[in-house]
């Protein structure tokens, strides 16, 4: 063999060694990996998982927002954005039916309040200080500026003159959940506004149009709190407008105590280990429904606050009690309407249970019938339906042509109110008159879909919040 022959022989040789050493190289650390397992697969607590961001656009509000809980890995951070709702509850979920059977025995074992290791937290209540010209008041059009900068309950835009169909007020909801399955919005029997954004709670007069205050969750030990665990999912006035419930996404409890001249809190209960997505009072008891199935009774009076407890197989999304208190009514993601009996302590099985296409999270009994119940269908259904819970039946129904985000009774009128998304993101007046339901108003203005209504005392005013970050007032 000629020099130069070899030379080239001996080149290619250690050409070959490099490319074999660096394969050997990737293929052990593909091994490695592969038996480290991924950190999405780890079995981890429920309370304490990570939060996806709950930020969707508006292509989005296409997906199936309101479907049932599907049976999947989480997925990692990066595809959050591009996933519905509903999916996203059960990565907050994390376990349930669908976790190994040693997870479920656990989870099941540490159903009960945690109290002992758990930081203490408390509600700290600022009042609003209002000085003259403070009120931010932004003319017609300037909606593509709006910010998280703003301040809640800031004034957009306001009518000079009141026309049919279009908003007297529009105000700032800066950090408003964009979240279908949450329940942010409510107004007591005083008239005041209570609207969650983020990890606080605003209270606005809706009387005299005025920000009240604020309550804040702080860490008494010093500790951090974590902003999107702790941001709330759920909140509720209790009958008497004194008491207002909160609960959060790390599964805590909050009832806090509306007094004017005090502003204390009542209790603070560590009651669920997951989403608490739906609250809902009898007089002095509050119950709570948590997207893991599990719809709890609180006594705030009591020693031991849990007095009650009821079990499903799908997650809420909406819970309430009928208006005499002698029935409850719980909305689950896979469409499954579940009406129980008041005895909170009985053994606990529905007396009747229907069923419709999408999930049932808009909800509301009948205030003049109280045995009928209206429901609202998802981007799938887009039906609105009243049921005679009694003989488990649908009375009548309307197709409404978009997803049903929200409904509320309005008793004086004798009037349902929808709050809808896609396409028009709009409020609709309905007529019930024996077996039809007609629509009387068509109420525009969002931009996004309306996820959340109140109505004021004497039922003269609609509240409408909305994923675009703003809270629209109309008169009836």
């Amino acid at each position: 063999m000629k020099p130069d022959d070899l030379s080239l022989k001996l080149t290619e040789v250690q050409n070959d060694g490099h490319r074999t050493s660096y394969k050997r190289f990737r293929r052990r650390i593909i091994q490695k990996s592969s038996r480290e397992g991924p950190a999405a697969s780890t079995p981890l607590s429920t309370g304490r998982q990570y939060e996806p961001d709950f930020e969707f656009d508006s292509v989005c509000q296409r997906l199936e927002l309101d479907s049932p809980q599907r049976h999947h890995e989480p997925a990692p951070r990066g595809l959050h954005r591009n996933q519905d709702s509903a999916s996203s509850e059960v990565t907050l979920a994390g376990v349930g039916s669908h976790c190994s059977t040693g997870t479920t025995q656990i989870m099941h074992a540490r159903r009960q309040p945690i109290t002992e290791n758990t930081p203490k937290q408390g509600w700290v209540w600022t009042a609003a200080v209002h000085e003259h010209g403070n009120a931010q008041e932004w003319k017609s059009g300037s909606d593509d500026n709006i910010t998280n900068d703003l301040q809640p309950f800031a004034i957009l835009n306001k009518a000079s003159v009141t026309v049919q169909g279009k908003s007297v007020m529009k105000l700032a909801a800066p950090s408003l959940l964009n979240d279908y399955y949450s329940n942010l919005l409510d107004c007591s029997c005083n008239g005041m506004i209570a609207l969650a954004l983020g990890s606080s709670v605003y209270l606005w007069n809706s009387e005299t149009r005025a920000l009240v205050g604020y309550l804040n969750l702080s860490q008494q030990l010093g500790r951090p709190c974590h902003q999107t665990l702790s941001s709330i999912s759920s909140l509720c006035w209790s009958t008497d407008g004194r008491a207002l419930c909160i609960g959060t996404r790390r599964g805590d409890l909050q009832v806090n105590l509306w007094d004017v001249e005090q502003k204390q809190n009542m209790s603070c209960l560590t009651s669920h280990l997951s989403v608490v997505s739906a609250l809902s009072w009898k007089q002095h008891l509050v119950s709570s429904g948590s997207v893991l199935g599990h719809i709890h009774h609180h006594d705030p009076r009591a020693p031991t606050p849990l007095v009650g407890a009821a079990v499903q197989q799908e997650g809420l999304c909406s819970l309430q009690w009928s208006p005499g208190n002698d029935w409850l009514a719980s909305g689950s993601t896979d469409g499954l309407l579940r009406i129980w009996d008041s005895d909170i302590t009985g053994s606990h099985q529905p007396i009747t249970i229907m069923k419709q296409p999408s999930a049932v999270k808009a909800m509301g009994w009948c205030p003049w019938q109280r045995k009928m119940i209206a429901t609202g269908g998802g981007w799938k259904d887009r039906e609105l339906r009243i049921w005679d819970t009694q003989s488990g039946t649908c009375v009548t129904s309307a197709d409404t042509n978009s997803q049903i985000c929200s409904l509320r009774w309005e008793e004086k009128k004798c009037r349902l109110v929808t709050g809808h998304g896609l396409p028009q993101h709009h409020v609709i007046c309905w007529d019930w008159v024996l077996s039809s339901l007609s629509p009387s108003y068509h109420l525009t203005g969002h931009s996004d879909r309306v996820l959340h209504l109140a109505l004021n005392p004497d039922g003269t005013q609609i509240f409408s919040a909305g994923a675009d970050q703003c809270l629209h007032i109309w008169h009836m």
